[in-house]
């Protein structure tokens, strides 16, 4: 029991040293930690994610604010329909699922197995958006353009996704602004870091009357995970995080078909 605790922490420092590194994806590892290493179940380990995921973006929201490269405008427009969507998920639609969804035969699907079947192909999606990515960096202004109904539409998708899942939506964030408000890459990412801290907190605030939160070990847990966002990006002076982020993607592809195949096989 202690060693999957020793990696469970271990495993928070690495979320935010990929964090730092790659400037997301991390986020995706936090249930399979909380889940696999400190036995979580599947509902609290992503109430607990919500958290850790939302101040370990605030803390790199904050490093892109004092360079100026956070939109406010797109930031409001885009997190408004997604922490709205977040909170009522967590608040009411989570605790509403009932314990057993469906079965096959003999076997089960219990809502902890769908929670971590949902999840795993949030992942399989993520790894993809990861190892094709070849966008590249533009340093251009463009005019920002709004189409409303759009973003809003995609903000309540992707706030009702984080609420489910825990994780932070980075993947489907930042082609969203790049696509629907032209902004650039940089300011896009450092937006949907902005994005990303005000759904996930809120969204967590949805838990807290559902659920007995153990603060001591969230706030250890959180705390390892923002220490290693600073190593991360004292680290990315060195290592090129673009040429990690294809083989991270393979890894979270392979702990994708990982928890399939172990919540399918228990």
């Amino acid at each position: 029991m202690e060693i999957f605790q020793i990696l469970g922490y271990a495993g928070a420092l690495c979320i935010g040293i990929v964090l730092g590194l790659i400037g997301g994806g991390g986020s995706i590892l936090t249930v399979p930690i909380l889940v696999y290493l400190l036995y979580l179940n599947p509902v609290t380990a992503t109430a607990y994610s919500l958290f850790v995921v939302g101040v370990s973006a605030l803390v790199g929201a904050i490093q892109n604010i004092r360079k100026g490269l956070v939109d406010f405008r797109t930031a409001i427009v885009f997190a408004i329909p997604a922490f709205i969507a977040v909170y009522a998920t967590r608040k009411f639609i989570v605790p509403s699922i009932p314990d057993r969804l469906f079965s096959i035969g003999d076997f089960v699907v219990t809502k902890d197995i769908g929670i971590m079947t949902f999840f795993a192909i949030i992942m399989l999606l993520a790894s993809i958006s990861m190892i094709r990515s070849k966008r590249k960096e533009e340093c251009k202004e463009t005019v920002v353009r709004y189409n409303y109904p759009i973003i809003m539409i995609e903000g309540i998708v992707i706030g009702v996704l984080t609420g489910i899942v825990g994780a932070g939506g980075g993947f489907l964030i930042i082609p969203a602004l790049v696509i629907l408000a032209k902004l650039p890459m940089k300011k896009a990412v450092a937006t949907s870091l902005l994005i990303i801290a005000i759904k996930s907190l809120i969204g967590f605030i949805g838990d807290i009357e559902n659920l007995t939160i153990d603060w001591p070990f969230l706030l250890r847990f959180t705390s390892l995970s923002v220490v290693g966002i600073f190593i991360g990006t004292w680290l990315s002076t060195f290592i090129d995080g673009k040429k990690l982020k294809k083989g991270f993607g393979w890894f979270v592809l392979v702990m994708g078909i990982y928890i399939m195949i172990k919540e399918f096989t228990k």
